[in-house]
């Protein structure tokens, strides 16, 4: 009873850090709309990235472990995929709620575990995606067509997170820890030109600045420290199943910080999407067990 009892907070206080580290992103998410009227989605990206390159550079500090003769186009592709994922989430949440703009990207990381999968039945996972967009964008009974555009930019996003995931693997691979670090700093330079094209000046406004490191702080700095302690202490498993939550929490703070109330139909479509990337996740790290023994 005693090692159960031991156990059980050993296994519960990682749990809590995902679930606040996921948290934590949603309201840097919900903050960042209060960017969108004074420099836009694009300014709001300019600024949470370029924030976010500075707290992790000046955490991870890669200039003293570079390794020699490193592949740089890992490390690019990671970048753009980044900036590209920031910039269009932004844009998706500037027409859609926030927790629908968040299950819709979640479409990118499922595609990967569905076709990454070698069981045939896994494409059930994909199959009930599919119907939870369905809902999402409008065709369920009840429910409030979305904008197209807004949704035109969450697949967007998408499509750039599975991207982030692919080359993720690759520079992780040869750069380590200091992937992220690097891979923002490399993303802070590619959407620096959008965002000044976009805000100009105005991105310098001594005014933005405390709500711009509240979203890069709730954005990048404390989920990202969470998670790296969270990670080494959970299952795959369990990381992966708990992390598909995140359109819910994307949903709630939508609802309590910015008053975005989603129809019947599209809770339905929400949920379907989280168990869909839930069992996706299940799946695939089930199957990726015995390699890994």
């Amino acid at each position: 009873m005693d090692q159960v009892n031991r156990r059980a907070p050993a296994f519960l206080l990682p749990l809590i850090a995902l679930l606040a580290a996921m948290a934590c992103f949603q309201l840097g998410a919900s903050f960042a709309k209060g960017l969108f009227p004074a420099v836009g989605p694009e300014g709001a990206a300019t600024l949470r990235i370029g924030l976010a390159a500075v707290m992790l550079l000046a955490v991870a500090r890669p200039w003293r472990d570079w390794p020699k003769q490193a592949p740089l186009l890992p490390l690019l592709g990671l970048g753009l995929s980044s900036a590209g994922a920031m910039v269009m989430f932004y844009k998706a949440i500037s027409h859609l709620p926030q927790g629908v703009a968040i299950a819709l990207q979640f479409l990118g990381p499922l595609s990967i575990a569905v076709l990454g999968s070698r069981r045939h039945r896994d494409l059930a996972w994909a199959v009930l995606a599919a119907a939870g967009v369905w809902a999402l964008v409008g065709h369920g009974a009840g429910s409030r067509p979305l904008d197209l555009v807004g949704v035109a930019w969450a697949l967007g996003a998408a499509a750039a997170w599975a991207g982030y995931i692919l080359w993720g693997r690759a520079a992780g691979a040869t750069f380590g820890k200091s992937a992220a670090a690097l891979a923002t700093t490399v993303a802070a330079v590619l959407v620096l030109p959008v965002g000044v094209a976009h805000a100009g000046l105005a991105l310098l406004s001594p005014g933005l600045i405390p709500l711009a490191l509240a979203v890069a702080l709730f954005s990048t700095a404390v989920p990202f420290s969470l998670e790296l302690y969270a990670m080494p202490r959970l299952p795959a498993r369990t990381f992966s199943v708990f992390t598909s939550l995140e359109p819910a929490l994307g949903a709630l703070s939508g609802f309590v910080l910015l008053h975005e109330a989603l129809s019947l139909s599209q809770l339905a479509g929400l949920a379907a999407v989280i168990a869909a990337a839930a069992g996706a996740a299940w799946s695939t790290t089930r199957e990726a067990a015995p390699a890994l023994s």
